[in-house]
């Protein structure tokens, strides 16, 4: 199982955690596809709280964290 954790506007329309069977993907860039997020939207993306990209392989309880771009000023 891999836990994803999104923030922010990546939240819209989505759950707050999602859980899914890890040996359906690989890398994290399939699990951003599985949940229609375009990697232009992701600013910061953590794997086990460890700065990653998305062609960083993935298993069995990772934790993953997807973090858009902060707006404002």
């Amino acid at each position: 199982m891999i836990e994803v954790r999104l923030f922010a506007t990546l939240r819209l329309g989505r759950e707050k955690i999602i859980y899914l069977d890890s040996s359906q993907f690989s890398t994290a860039g399939e699990v951003l596809n599985h949940l229609t997020i375009d990697p232009e939207e992701v600013a910061i993306f953590l794997i086990n709280g460890k700065h990653s990209h998305l062609s960083a392989h993935i298993k069995d309880g990772d934790i993953i964290a997807i973090f858009p771009p902060v707006g404002g000023g």
